[in-house]
């Protein structure tokens, strides 16, 4: 019995959903299929049929041979199954079409991990932040927020898409605004000759919320990478500055010469020299002595971001070491702290020298936690020593 208002009113859900109705035919009879099952009369193999064209349901009983080959079918339809596949109908479809959407959603933002998406913030709490990315809300965890960022509700940022998780409520999108490729999808928004691959992105370092370096180069002789990034009166790059709260964001011209390339990673210092150890894989870096601390920068930044996007540690030392002492900087990081262990070398009255440490502890937006100097724990150390031996006389 042909049914055309049930499969029209399939054909509307279908297309108000976004759902293919093909696909919407066949977890109906899946549904049907097993509703026909839970009847103390059903055959032991059968199988539901939705004709597409009339939209008439039957159910065919099967006999099926050893090997599961069908060998013979007969009509199983019970005579009340019209008002079952109503019921199942009313029943399922609903929670069908969210199976399906969920699904289509879940496959739709699966492939777009590592794209950059615009969200409107619903709410806050001390765990994450709630997007509404349109079909679907996304987390923005605290660890993956600027430390300073505050997020209005209403607000509209742009996030990068770190991870997508597959749930029974829909897919979990997790994004991020401290991810280094953010920056990166921001410069591919704004810079079309990036977008049409005529300048590359070659490296990129980064500490959220205070400071970015990117390294470009240009497949066309004609284009200049870095005042194409730059734009006209650096408006391109204000534009990235300005979604990122006031980032400052320094963009260098990309080199294959080890020594070329470090020099433009350390701008805005100038730098005089660079001595290259490829087996240690450091660089040492000779700065004229006004130049040393902007090479080093506040807390070390510059130099910590340099030696990040080049790959080499670098070592910067003052032009005239005779007077200054050499600073030797090392960086690494633990967990989301950063240490930064500075040795200097001072000269004794002999004129021998000895090295004098200090360790430097700065989290990752880059706020010193703590600094320490060697020479005072040995101090420590010492009295410690000194005191104990005094409290064992007095006890003997």
């Amino acid at each position: 019995m042909a049914n055309f208002e049930f499969l029209e009113a399939l054909g509307q859900i279908a297309r108000d959903q976004n759902i293919d109705e093909g696909e919407l035919l066949i977890a109906l009879a899946n549904a049907l299929l097993a509703a026909y099952k839970r009847r103390p009369d059903s055959a032991e193999d059968a199988e539901v049929e939705i004709n597409p064209e009339t939209g008439e349901i039957k159910v065919w009983g099967l006999e099926l041979d050893l090997e599961g080959n069908v060998t013979r079918e007969w009509d199983a339809t019970p005579e009340d199954f019209g008002r079952i596949a109503a019921q199942t109908a009313k029943q399922v479809l609903m929670q069908l079409i969210r199976d399906i959407q969920r699904r289509q959603m879940y496959e739709e933002f699966a492939n777009r991990e590592g794209d950059i998406v615009s969200g409107t913030v619903q709410q806050n709490d001390n765990r994450y932040t709630l997007l509404d990315l349109g079909r679907v809300e996304a987390l923005l965890p605290q660890a993956e927020q600027i430390a300073f960022e505050r997020y209005e509700h209403g607000a509209r940022i742009k996030v990068y898409i770190v991870e997508v998780r597959k749930t029974n409520k829909g897919p979990q999108i997790v994004v991020s605004r401290t991810h280094p490729a953010l920056v990166a999808k921001l410069f591919e928004i704004e810079v079309p000759e990036i977008a049409n691959g005529i300048v590359e992105i070659k490296a990129l370092a980064r500490e959220p919320g205070h400071r970015s370096k990117i390294a470009v180069a240009s497949n066309d002789q004609m284009v200049d990478p870095v005042g194409a990034c730059v734009g006209a009166r650096g408006s391109r790059v204000r534009n990235i500055t300005n979604e990122l709260r006031s980032e400052r964001i320094d963009v260098v011209p990309y080199s294959d010469d080890p020594v070329e390339f470090i020099q433009a990673a350390l701008q805005p210092a100038r730098v005089r020299e660079v001595q290259l150890n490829e087996e240690e894989g450091i660089a040492t870096v000779i700065v004229h002595d006004q130049q040393l601390s902007l090479a080093i920068g506040k807390e070390g930044q510059n130099a910590r971001l340099a030696a990040r996007l080049t790959g080499w540690r670098i070592d910067i030392r003052s032009e005239n070491e005779g007077e200054e002492p050499a600073v030797v900087e090392e960086v690494w990081t633990d967990g989301d702290v950063v240490i930064d262990e500075t040795a200097v070398a001072i000269q004794d009255a002999d004129g021998t020298e000895e090295l004098v440490e200090d360790v430097v502890i700065t989290d990752a937006q880059g706020e010193v936690v703590e600094v320490v100097a060697v020479e005072e724990i040995a101090e420590v150390d010492e009295a410690d020593e000194v005191a104990s031996e005094s409290v064992s006389e007095d006890d003997a």
